[in-house]
């Protein structure tokens, strides 16, 4: 989930409005219509032009965009047969199913998301004082570029016009990454690959109440030490090497706390228990 990837359209099916694309995976992708995104002909014309070489640069400042798509239109009268794309994994496989995937890409990062051919600024819900909302708010209409819309998440809050900045470059370095990528590929082919799963689980999830990290594995501690180090410094130090005997899961209680969750009885707090009957 979060990969981007340039994939060939193999078949339309108009009765479901959607389409299947190999993006390189045993089974072919799903792209519902609705999946494609308001600004789907204006990322298709930027796909067009990057793989043809003809565009000179990664922004969006002078792109001519296209109009939007209808939100009650039909896939084949803008997909055709074989056409490439460039689209986001959005649902991993499931069974004999292959990837959902969304032509409305995004790239995350720790405390913004980056949204192409946009200029809307959204907050997360989460972030609740007014003062702080517009506040943020106009940070990052101050240093981001045109026409790319922008998702403020809950960990930005309190954050100062330097770490937003940073982060916003880096968000934008990887979009030039993806637009190099694009010269001259063929489908279906990585264009550009999400963070693995720890740690896109700590850059979405880290917030000042964790106090420890432990990790069993000597390579994952150091690469989650090191990314620490480089989005919260202070925070580096609660990461722990865990070198006891002992499972990490059974050391910490959690593997009985998983074995309660599937039990018919539920102890609370207060010392009493409900039993849950089938």
């Amino acid at each position: 989930v979060g990969d981007i990837l340039l994939g060939k359209v193999k078949k339309i099916m108009p009765g479901l409005n959607a389409a299947f694309v190999d993006v390189g995976y045993e089974k072919d992708a799903f792209l519902h219509y609705l999946d494609l995104g308001p600004n789907y002909q204006s990322l298709n014309k930027f796909t067009s032009l990057a793989i043809q070489g003809k565009s000179t640069t990664s922004l969006l400042a002078d792109f001519s965009f296209e109009k939007e798509i209808s939100k009650t239109g039909k896939v084949n009268k803008v997909i055709a047969h074989n056409q490439s794309l460039l689209v986001q994994v959005m649902k991993e496989p499931i069974s004999n199913k292959g990837p959902r995937i969304t032509s409305d890409v995004s790239i995350p990062g720790r405390f913004l998301v980056l949204i192409p051919f946009s200029d809307k600024i959204s907050i997360s819900s989460k972030v609740r004082k007014l003062e702080e909302r517009d506040r943020l708010r106009r940070l990052v209409q101050s240093i981001k570029p045109k026409n790319f819309g922008v998702i403020i998440r809950t960990v930005a809050e309190n954050k100062t016009v330097a770490e937003l900045d940073t982060d916003l470059k880096d968000l934008i370095s990887k979009w030039e990454s993806l637009w190099n990528n694009l010269k001259g590929a063929t489908p279906p082919k990585m264009m550009l690959g999400e963070m693995d799963r720890s740690i896109t689980i700590l850059r979405d999830m880290l917030n000042p109440s964790f106090s420890n990290i432990y990790i069993n594995d000597l390579t994952l501690y150091e690469k989650i030490k090191s990314y620490l180090h480089t989005i919260a410094p202070e925070k580096a130090s609660i990461v722990k090497h865990y070198k006891g005997k002992e499972p990490l899961f059974e050391h910490f209680g959690i593997d009985k706390q998983i074995k309660a969750s599937f039990g018919r009885v539920v102890n609370l707090k207060s010392g009493g228990y409900i039993t849950v009957s089938y």
